[in-house]
């Protein structure tokens, strides 16, 4: 088009300045005096018409084409006429002497043609919408694979976006079933400070739909419908299929981008919670970025939408499935085909669980008596310790091999100081009342801190008196005198040295403050104030001592003695 245009331009600039006439500029540029004529009537060249190529064995057929794929608008969708097919019925009833390609580029266009103009095709065209800010959101689910515990493992990731100002929100879990769906939404609520005014979008997910009954209207899962009462909010729900996708394609585009950029490659993590935690992370950093070409990032234009949501209820919504296991000889119930642990004294009977999406919450009427981890692995077991400690009290002998003191030892709960508390008290007790010492001291942690258990079981080795009682005392005073008071009285042998067999005796600073006031309490101990209290004294107990005659009072009808 450049050197045609660029002709034009020296043909009129020729006849303009030279005065030359269409003969001679025809002879000057070796071109027809049409091209001349065209060159002087406008300086643009005429678009070159494109070349029709004729296909004579094709226009003899198209007839036969066009009335199978007329007949193809009445046909089931599954029998209907394929370019193959078409090809195959002009040679065998034609007698056609046609290329497949031929047939094929025909078919293609003359469909779309045919079913446009019978209005059996429908023309898809799509209307950018605006959102008001603080009343839409959108909500799906993603599919995503981890390493957790070492372990590829497939996990559903949920995902809230506000659909005006695009602040997203973030969760993943072990599955999409209803407990997750619902956790996500407080999740998202609490994230944001808030709940959209209008509706909120989804698909025709079974955590909220029962059934689709035609067009916009569904029947709904009476707890879906209790929990949308509860936070004052309504639904929206999209088309069944693809044809609905576009209507929530704010956040089908954020699970595919949050995919590709956060979990490429796979993120490994010891747990879910660890993962989440890096979710909300990111999820902070991703204010700063910009959705396509917006002038502002997705921060700021959350922060002008923010104030615009409802209020988030102060009362909290349960989102767990109720269930009601009952609990076996093992004190373990069964839950979505994994084994919880809970109280012994439970055996037999009947618990009510609810069903988290992270957790697994075990009562006893109204009371708490449990609380897991959800185990994401079928067939898996999650077992406390602590659950089992009054039947272990009885049966000594059972706890070495146990799978609660196994779990307990993975998940760090038995420490390095409560091994040698153990076996220190074998040494000098015997098995069997060596455990129930241990076993008194691992009923102090319902009651006190880790920290100050672990301090009391490290002081009683410290002093060689491996009992429940020393380590009751110590832990105490532990607490009361709060954190630093341990530099105050007594330096312990770490982990480390306990694990090496080193005792107190090994090392000299670890000397008894009470020994050292009793040998001089006026001595000024480093780290410590001075004692200003008085001497103890026994001096009032010398009246003790002293012979006292007692006197009593005379009688008033007492006889005077006559010696008589």
């Amino acid at each position: 088009m450049r050197p045609r245009m660029e002709l034009f331009a020296q043909i009129r600039r020729d006849a303009r300045v030279e005065g030359l006439g269409i003969r001679a500029l025809s002879r000057k540029y070796r071109v027809g005096r049409t091209t001349v004529r065209l060159a002087l009537e406008s300086a643009m060249p005429p678009a070159k018409k494109p070349r029709v190529r004729s296909a004579p064995r094709l226009d003899g057929c198209k007839a036969a084409i066009d009335a199978m794929l007329v007949e193809d608008l009445t046909a089931p969708k599954k029998q209907r006429h394929t370019a193959k097919r078409v090809f195959a019925r002009l040679i065998e009833e034609h007698g056609a002497q046609l290329s497949y390609s031929t047939v094929r580029d025909y078919v293609r266009v003359r469909r779309v043609e045919i079913e446009i103009e019978s209005g059996h095709r429908r023309v898809d065209a799509f209307i950018p919408q605006g959102h008001a800010p603080g009343a839409e959101a959108e909500v799906d689910f993603g599919d995503v694979w981890i390493i957790l515990g070492g372990v590829k493992t497939k996990c559903h990731m949920f995902v809230f976006r506000l659909s005006n100002s695009g602040k997203a929100v973030h969760r993943i879990y072990s599955t999409q079933s209803q407990e997750a769906f619902l956790q996500g939404h407080i999740d998202a609520f609490d994230t944001i400070g808030g709940v959209p005014t209008r509706h909120i979008r989804y698909d025709n997910l079974t955590s909220a739909v029962t059934k689709v009954v035609f067009g916009r209207q569904r029947e709904e899962n009476a707890r879906w419908v209790l929990f949308r009462s509860h936070y004052g909010f309504d639904a929206f729900y999209c088309e069944p299929g693809i044809a609905g996708a576009h209507e929530k394609g704010g956040v089908e585009g954020e699970v595919g981008r949050f995919r590709r950029n956060r979990l490429s490659p796979m993120p490994r993590a010891d747990s879910l919670a660890e993962l989440n935690e890096r979710f909300r992370a990111w999820d902070e950093a991703d204010s700063a970025r910009r959705v396509n070409d917006r002038v502002h990032t997705v921060g700021q234009d959350f922060a002008f939408e923010q104030p615009l949501l409802a209020p988030v209820p102060q009362e909290q919504f349960d989102p767990g499935l109720v269930l009601n296991p009952r609990v076996s000889r093992s004190s373990l119930i069964t839950v979505r085909q994994a084994k919880y642990s809970v109280p012994a004294h439970l055996i037999g009977r009947q618990v009510r669980v609810s069903l988290r999406a992270a957790e697994v919450v075990v009562f006893d009427g109204r009371t708490e008596v449990a609380r897991h981890e959800r185990v994401v692995a079928r067939g898996g077991e999650s077992v406390n310790l602590d659950h089992y400690l009054e039947v272990l009290k009885l049966k000594p002998g059972a706890l070495p091999g146990s799978t609660a003191l196994a779990h307990a030892r993975e998940t760090g709960a038995f420490t390095a100081a409560h091994e040698a508390f153990w076996a220190a008290a074998r040494k000098t007790d015997g098995d069997s009342a060596a455990t129930r010492e241990l076993i008194d001291v691992l009923l102090l942690h319902r009651t006190m801190a880790t920290a100050d258990v672990v301090h009391g079981l490290r002081a009683a080795l410290t002093v060689g008196a491996v009992t429940a009682d020393v380590v009751a005392v110590e832990a105490r005073r532990h607490e009361a005198s709060g954190s630093d008071a341990s530099r105050h009285r007594v330096r312990f042998p770490t982990d480390a040295e306990q694990q090496d067999g080193q005792s107190a005796q090994t090392h000299p600073r670890v000397v008894s403050l009470t020994q050292r006031r009793l040998a001089d309490p006026t001595a000024v101990i480093a780290g410590l104030p001075p004692d200003k209290r008085p001497l103890p004294t026994v001096a009032g107990y010398d009246e003790l001592l002293t012979r006292r005659t007692p006197q009593f009072p005379a009688a008033s009808n007492q006889k005077e003695d006559t010696g008589t």
